[in-house]
């Protein structure tokens, strides 16, 4: 019999179980097969697009954080993006900017301007992903923020953060004092 797409997930609450009950807490990682975590993060997503739509506000900087290390999480392939913000700090638009190896000359500044003035943003945090699976900023990534940093500043856009995710963790160059 051919594997299913599905997540094999308990039940629905019966009567005798609390609505409030959590049907996906047995669920490790262990217990699911490749093509079921796949399904698992394929919901994941959907659920936090739906969370992060256009016009809704992020509540906080760890809301951000997760949202990236979900959506950019098991990416073999590097990728660096922005993320646009409103006067208010609400979702714009998630965009997908450079694929592939990034480094700082693959970077246009004139392309993160472009998606920003196209948008209207008035705010922006840029991610990377480092599929290596070491977060720690490098050099390159700071010199990108820098130099992102002052080309948006000339079009009144704030830059709000740059944000290195990798599969488990992620850094702010925020929180470490780089912007």
């Amino acid at each position: 019999m051919p594997e299913s797409n599905a997540v094999a997930v308990p039940a629905a609450p019966t009567p005798a179980a609390p609505a409030h009950e959590n049907r996906f807490a047995p669920l490790t990682p262990a217990c699911l097969s490749k093509r079921e975590k796949s399904s698992v993060i394929a919901l994941a997503l959907k659920v936090l697009t739906s969370r992060h739509r256009p016009r809704r506000a992020f509540a906080t900087p760890e809301d951000i954080q997760r949202f990236l290390r979900v959506k950019l999480g098991g990416r073999r392939d590097e990728v660096f993006g922005i993320v646009l913000l409103d006067t208010r700090h609400r979702l714009v638009r998630v965009v997908e900017l450079f694929r592939g190896a990034v480094n700082a000359p693959s970077v246009r500044p004139r392309t993160v301007v472009r998606e920003a003035l196209n948008n209207n943003a008035a705010a922006a945090i840029l991610y990377r992903n480092h599929p290596s699976g070491v977060a720690e900023p490098s050099q390159t990534d700071r010199h990108i923020a820098e130099k992102l940093g002052r080309a948006l500043e000339l079009i009144d856009v704030r830059l709000l953060d740059h944000i290195v995710v990798n599969d488990g963790s992620f850094v702010s160059l925020a929180e470490r004092g780089f912007i």
